[in-house]
């Protein structure tokens, strides 16, 4: 063999040899690197917690979850029966539950190394705890007063009632027996619940009516104000508490009631007692009060009335209009078409001086310096008995011992020119006689004359028959 093809074999083999090499070191890196790999591989510390928030396992619950697993790059929940089923989110937060039962929560956590762990949590969700109930009053709220309690809590494993100034303090059961209330007032009714985990609680309010009172009050008829028979009066119901009513009064017309407010009238002079009895259904109770009806003598008696000239009368300081029927003095500005009719007395005083005064029929209060009385009706006077060239008389210690109408029925009263003559002061007292229209007799007595400028009065007892 020449040295040419010794040399080129050698450099073949020596090329062999250094392929060979190479293969051989890579082949002894990729060993190396392979066990080093596997040698170094990341294990998964898989960790999670959960907290309900509130602490309220009813529904709907939120259920917080606070991922603290490390070692992982991917993650897979799943959460059984929640709003939310599943997420791949590292921290996926909180999470709904809207219906009752017993779940798991659970996390597979993985890594680029492969490594798969996997953790669950069970969670018991509760049904929604819906606290209730209601009250209902047997019979009526009158003391006593019994309350059946119906619970319509709904969630709930235990009950506790309690039951202020109640027949029984408390109960533990879903439905308690009756309770009765004896108290007037408010009283709190509390009803807690719990399902074991949670608790609940409402509270309501039961009302007992007062005690029973029976009371009323006596309104006499406007007319009857001086107690003389008949005499009629209206009762005031003051009763508390009560729902039928019983009245009676012997010699009264009527004798028996059984209205709220009944009206009694008395015919003849003589003490009456009028008896109530109130009730509720439950109780009785019963009160009385006594009335004098006193003898009629048909005349009523007014003291002391001031009468103003006719300045102070169109000025509207004093009246010199008065109606013995409504028993009130007017002045120009009061005077209407409703009072009119009944005005029965007028007084002219010319100035404070009183040089010239008298009495004049209503009708015809015109002529006088006054506005004429809307529907005025007539009044006869005697302003002078000594003028009047007539047989009737009346003397002051007459009028003041009048007790009844006996002295006035058997005047005969008639208008005389002589009679409506005017008068000064100079005589007090003075006697004026009149008869109104409808027939009634009576009696004016002048007590004194008070001089005040424009504002100048007489001051007079009146006396006249009722009917």
């Amino acid at each position: 063999m020449n040295s040419s093809k010794k040399k080129q074999r050698r450099s073949v083999l020596d090329s062999f040899k250094t392929v060979v090499s190479v293969v051989t070191f890579l082949l002894s890196t990729m060993l190396f690197m392979s066990s080093c790999t596997k040698e170094q591989a990341v294990p998964i510390d898989i960790d999670f917690s959960i907290e309900v928030v509130n602490n309220d396992f009813s529904v709907p619950v939120l259920v917080k979850i606070t991922n603290k697993t490390v070692g992982a790059d991917t993650y897979e929940w799943t959460f059984e029966g929640a709003e939310t089923t599943s997420s791949t989110k590292q921290n996926p937060g909180t999470i709904i539950y809207k219906k009752e039962g017993n779940f798991v929560i659970k996390l597979t956590a993985m890594n680029r190394d492969g490594i798969i762990e996997t953790k669950e949590i069970p969670v018991a969700i509760n049904d929604e705890i819906v606290t209730d109930f209601t009250a209902t009053v047997i019979k009526d709220n009158y003391s006593p007063m019994e309350v059946a309690f119906t619970n319509t809590t709904v969630g709930a494993t235990t009950y506790k009632w309690s039951f202020e100034n109640g027949s029984i303090a408390g109960s533990t059961s879903q439905n308690p027996a009756n309770v009765v209330f004896t108290t007037p007032g408010n009283h709190k009714v509390t009803l807690e619940v719990s399902n074991g985990k949670e608790t609940y609680q409402i509270e309501k309010t039961v009302t007992v009516a007062p005690y029973l009172e029976a009371a009323f009050g006596i309104e006499l008829a406007f007319e009857d104000d001086d107690l003389q028979a008949p005499v009629s009066v209206t009762t005031s119901n003051n009763s508390i508490s009560a729902t039928s009513y019983s009245w009676s009064c012997t010699g009264a017309s009527p004798s028996v009631s059984t209205a709220a407010t009944p009206k009694f009238t008395f015919e003849k002079a003589g003490i009456y007692t009028i008896k109530l009895e109130a009730s509720n259904g439950k109780e009785t109770k019963t009160v009385s009060k006594t009335i004098t009806a006193l003898a009629n003598t048909n005349l009523r008696t007014f003291n002391d009335v001031k009468l103003g000239i006719n300045t102070a009368h169109n000025s509207n300081t004093i009246g010199a209009f008065f109606s013995t029927q409504l028993r009130e003095r007017y002045t120009s500005q009061e005077v209407n078409s409703t009072n009119g009719s009944l005005i029965d007395i007028a007084f002219y005083g010319l100035n404070g001086t009183f040089s010239f005064n008298k009495f004049l029929s209503p009708d015809q209060v015109q002529t006088l310096n006054f506005d004429a009385i809307p529907n005025a009706t007539h009044t006869q006077f005697i302003n002078s008995q000594e003028s009047c060239n007539c047989s009737t008389s009346l003397s002051v210690s007459q009028f003041d011992s009048m007790k009844d109408d006996a002295l006035l029925s058997g005047l005969g009263i008639t208008e005389t020119t002589g009679g409506l003559k005017d008068f000064d002061s100079s005589k007090v007292p003075r006697i004026i006689l009149f008869k109104t229209q409808d027939g009634r007799k009576g009696a004016i007595k002048i007590k004194s004359f008070e001089a005040n400028g424009v504002n100048s009065f007489i001051v007079v007892d009146i006396k006249v028959m009722k009917q």
